[in-house]
C-alpha cells in the first residue's frame, strides 16, 4: 500500500503539500494540485482513517444506539438520520443495544475509542445517563429523556399532546369505555402518552383504565388478551404503538370481534406498516424525518460551535391520521 510520502515523492512535493490537497485545509498551487492528484490515482494512496481520525480527533462518524432494530419505527428513524448525516459529510455507525446494558455500554465505549463526531441515543436503560456522563462527544437523545445525564440537546415529538388526540378522537368515534396500552412510565414517551389519555378521560367524566405494555408486538398481543378478561365492555384501545396496535387487531380478530364495528384502536408513530395492513391502522403521526433531521444537524452545529441554549430541546408536533381502526358514529 502506497503511503503519503511515496505520493509526494512521486508528485515532486512535501506530504504537507499532498496533506492539504486531501483534506482541502489550504490552497494550493493548480499545477501541484493537479501532480498531486495524478500521483494519488497512480499509486492507489488510501489515506489511514484512524491515524486521520486520531490526528483530527475526528472521525466523521456520528454513532446511533437504538434499544431494538426490529421496531419499524427505531429503523425508519435510523434510514432518516443516515440520509441526514450524509449531507453533512457523517458517516453512520448503527448500534442495536438489544434492551442489553452492558452492550449499550460497550457501544459507548467504542464510539469514544472511534473518535466519533457525535452520539445519537435512544435507549431503554435508565441508568444510561451514567455512561454518557463524560464523554467527549456531543449526545442528543432522541424520542425520550434519560435520568440524570445533561445531554447537550433533545428531540421528540409532542408525547402529551399525541395522546390526547389520540382519546378525543375515540371519544368522537362514540368510545365511552377506553383502554390505554400503556408504555413503561419511565420514559417520558410512555408516561406523557399515557398522561395525555388520562387527562382526556378525567375532563370528560369517563374511567382511567390501563394495562401496562411494552412498545413490542409480543407485548401488544398479552395486553389485548388481558384487557379481553379485565374489561370485556371496551370499545376503544389507545394502543402504546403501531406495532402494539396491529397486534391487538390479531387478537380481537381472533377472538371474533370486529374493528372498528365492536372496538376502535388507535396506534401512534404512523410507521409504513400502518397503511400496509388491513384494515388500516388510525395512528398519531411522529414527525419521523424531522426528528432524524434536527438530532444530525444538532450534532453538526455543536461542531461548528452554531447551536444556541434555545434551540437544544426540540419538542415537535404531532396529527392524527384517521383511517380504517375507527369510525365517527
Amino acid at each position: 500500500m502506497a503511503t503519503i510520502r511515496e505520493v509526494a515523492r512521486l508528485a515532486g512535493v512535501s506530504p504537507a503539500t499532498v496533506s492539504r490537497v486531501m483534506n482541502g485545509t489550504a490552497n494550493v498551487d493548480e499545477e501541484k494540485r493537479r501532480r498531486v492528484l495524478e500521483a494519488i490515482e497512480q499509486t492507489g494512496f488510501h489515506p489511514n482513517e484512524l491515524a486521520r481520525a486520531l490526528f483530527k480527533n475526528s472521525s466523521k462518524i456520528v454513532g446511533l444506539i437504538v434499544p431494538n432494530i426490529e421496531n419499524p419505527f427505531f429503523s425508519e428513524l435510523a434510514r432518516e438520520i443516515e440520509a441526514e448525516a450524509f449531507q453533512h459529510g457523517f458517516r453512520l455507525l448503527l448500534c442495536n443495544s438489544n434492551n442489553n446494558a452492558e452492550k449499550e455500554r460497550m457501544n459507548i465505549s467504542m464510539l469514544k475509542q472511534m473518535k466519533a463526531d457525535g452520539l445519537i441515543l435512544i435507549t431503554n436503560n435508565a441508568h444510561t445517563g451514567r455512561l454518557i456522563a463524560d464523554i467527549p462527544m456531543p449526545v442528543v437523545v432522541v424520542d425520550r429523556h434519560v435520568i440524570d445525564v445533561r445531554e447537550i440537546a433533545s428531540v421528540e415529538s409532542d408525547h402529551y399532546k399525541g395522546g390526547r388526540l389520540a382519546t378525543q378522537h375515540l371519544i368522537d368515534c362514540g368510545c365511552r369505555n377506553i383502554v390505554c396500552f400503556r408504555g413503561p412510565q419511565e420514559f417520558t414517551s410512555g408516561a406523557l402518552r399515557f398522561q395525555g389519555y388520562r387527562d382526556i378521560c378525567e375532563e370528560n367524566g369517563l374511567p382511567v383504565r390501563y394495562i401496562d405494555c411494552e412498545f413490542l408486538f409480543e407485548a401488544g398481543m398479552q395486553a389485548a388478551e388481558e384487557m379481553l378478561e379485565r374489561y370485556p365492555d371496551a370499545d376503544g384501545v389507545v394502543a402504546g404503538n403501531d406495532m402494539v396496535a396491529i397486534s391487538a387487531y390479531k387478537v380481537f380478530r381472533n377472538h371474533g370481534i370486529r374493528v372498528p364495528e365492536d372496538i376502535q384502536l388507535v396506534g401512534y408513530d404512523d410507521i409504513s406498516f400502518s397503511s400496509l395492513v388491513s384494515p388500516e391502522i388510525t395512528t398519531i403521526r411522529q414527525p419521523i424525518r424531522e426528528m432524524g433531521r434536527r438530532a444530525i444537524q444538532l450534532i453538526y452545529h455543536y461542531g461548528n460551535e452554531q447551536n444556541h441554549e434555545s434551540e437544544l430541546d426540540t419538542i415537535l408536533d404531532v396529527q392524527l391520521i384517521e383511517r380504517q381502526t375507527t369510525r365517527k358514529k
